[in-house]
């Protein structure tokens, strides 16, 4: 559920709870690029039941998607995956349905999904082959902290944009990143972690601001009750204890109009 502000953990508390909620013991965690990470994760990322941030992630998503009207418009969806979200962008019946990744692998996964898919290997901030106003509306979930200048990329998006346009974003709270979360998947026997920079809500909507964007509405999530099933199930009663309250996932929907633009 949404909610507001839980009290702090002291820092020490939440490294030590982040480094035991991303990983529960095994191999070291080795840290990769997240191109080079998303290939290798490419063949198994649709298959991950009982994914808390998965699950946080679609319900904030969706509670956003909700306030827009997608109908006829051009959309691009950044940081696509492999189109975990694409069936509910599809039902707000878009003109069109691009797909932006840096993963070669996550790409080629949608396309084997949706053949009929519209895609882009991101190479660079800078979106060059991309014509100035050419969407409607602009969604990334779970990338943005994956950028390491992420005002060159979103001075970019915002180029990409027509002047009436709408901007969701949702992703690790930066809190949890500062506060040494991890993003961490298995493969074979491995332990992978996918590079992360923090760049906390505040600073996103003052590089948005300066491109007329303003704020629509803003979701987090924490770690409660709710939750404490996905901890029963891993046998990390202790990890929730210690974790419970921390802020986790977050959502933002910004838009701008045409006297602003």
């Amino acid at each position: 559920m949404s909610t507001s502000i839980a009290p702090p953990k002291t820092v020490s508390s939440l490294v030590s709870a982040f480094k035991k909620l991303m990983h529960l013991g095994g191999s070291p965690v080795q840290e990769k690029p997240s191109a080079e990470a998303y290939d290798i994760w490419a063949e198994s990322y649709d298959v991950q039941p009982g994914n808390l941030m998965i699950d946080m992630d679609e319900e904030v998503f969706g509670e956003l998607l909700a306030e827009l009207n997608l109908k006829g418009k051009q959309v691009a969806d950044i940081g696509c995956g492999t189109g975990r979200h694409w069936p509910k962008l599809f039902k707000s019946e878009p003109a069109t349905l691009t797909g932006f990744d840096v993963s070669a692998g996550m790409l080629r996964r949608l396309e084997e999904k949706f053949p009929q898919a519209k895609t882009y290997q991101i190479t660079d901030n800078f979106f060059k082959d991309i014509a100035d106003a050419s969407y409607d509306a602009i969604v990334s979930t779970l990338t943005v902290a994956h950028i390491e200048n992420l005002e060159e990329a979103l001075d970019a998006w915002c180029r990409m944009l027509k002047p009436d346009s709408d901007i969701i974003i949702t992703d690790f709270h930066p809190n949890a990143l500062a506060f040494g979360g991890k993003r961490t998947f298995k493969h074979n026997s491995d332990s992978i972690s996918i590079q992360n920079f923090v760049h906390y809500v505040y600073d996103i909507e003052r590089m948005l601001a300066k491109h007329g964007f303003r704020t629509v509405n803003k979701l987090e999530k924490i770690i409660d009750e709710s939750v404490k099933h996905y901890y029963e199930a891993k046998n990390a009663l202790p990890v929730y204890e210690k974790f419970k309250d921390a802020r986790i996932i977050y959502g933002i929907h910004l838009t701008r109009s045409h006297d602003s633009a």
